[in-house]
């Protein structure tokens, strides 16, 4: 038997984003469709609050809400690398297959390359929401 077997699972769906204690991470496209225990579970992992949209300073990641219909996918991904760390991921989360508001993977590759960046993985981080981690070219 193997010692975590019986054991609950201690990871989250926050976890998957390889965020830690004491990193900044901007968070775009904040609506009232989010999902609240996600953003709570990723502020629990940081021990501080997402910064907003109009953050200046550096920051050790993003993570961009995006529903088909909110504008630009291209130009909001190049949006979110004006603060953004060298190195540090950008993670694109868009409504589920069959959710009002589903980004095609098609879509969320294309705009990534047209930005500069390319599609690493891709994650379920809620009932409602995928995540799509996004790194720049020369990383």
């Amino acid at each position: 038997m193997s010692p975590s077997s019986d054991a609950p699972s201690s990871s989250s769906p926050a976890e998957a984003l390889a965020f830690s204690s004491g990193q900044i991470v901007q968070e775009f496209g904040y609506d009232d469709d989010v999902d609240l225990d996600l953003r709570d579970a990723i502020e629990d992992v940081l021990g501080d609050e997402l910064e907003d949209e109009d953050c200046q300073e550096i920051v050790d990641g993003v993570i961009m809400w995006w529903r088909e219909g909110d504008g630009d996918l291209t130009d909001a991904m190049v949006d979110t690398l004006t603060t953004l760390a060298p190195g540090a991921p950008v993670w694109v989360l868009t409504p589920k297959a069959g959710r009002d508001g589903h980004v095609a993977p098609a879509d969320i590759q294309e705009s990534a390359g047209t930005a500069g960046l390319r599609v690493m993985s891709t994650v379920s981080l809620a009932q409602d929401w995928t995540g799509t981690r996004l790194a720049s070219r020369t990383n």
